[in-house]
């Protein structure tokens, strides 16, 4: 298992969950190397924030610019990995700060990932 993918997996621990108990850890990796986690930070409101905008946030606001892919690990608490895909807001979310070959990889395990373009996932995304 690679690091990234263990990273997101390990940050999923963190998630605060207590409405949908889905949890949700992104690692976010940079054309530099380097590596920022994000879990999914849920409230009582509408202002829930998901693991891919946390991992996001993080790294815009240390200066990061150049990004190379995603990994995303998801499920249910303390169960098995499911299909973690992002969310329509967060696919518009990383249309603003990816290039078209920006991979978004979904982990479950092993023998069961899933490797996309942002671009496959939001085709008709809106941008300036």
């Amino acid at each position: 298992m690679n690091e990234q993918i263990k990273m997101a997996i390990e940050v999923r621990n963190n998630a605060y969950a207590p409405y949908s108990k889905y949890c949700v850890g992104a690692c976010l990796k940079t054309k530099s190397g380097k590596f920022y986690t994000g879990c999914n930070i849920e409230n009582g409101g509408i202002q829930s924030i998901c693991a891919e905008r946390v991992a996001f946030a993080k790294a815009i606001s240390e200066g990061e610019k150049e990004f190379e892919s995603i990994v995303i690990a998801g499920g249910p608490q303390k169960e098995e990995l499911k299909d973690a895909v992002p969310c329509g807001y967060c696919r518009q979310f990383m249309q603003e700060f990816v290039e078209k070959d920006f991979k978004i990889i979904i982990y479950k395990s092993e023998d069961d990932r899933h490797e996309y373009t942002l671009e496959e996932l939001l085709p008709h995304g809106f941008s300036l």
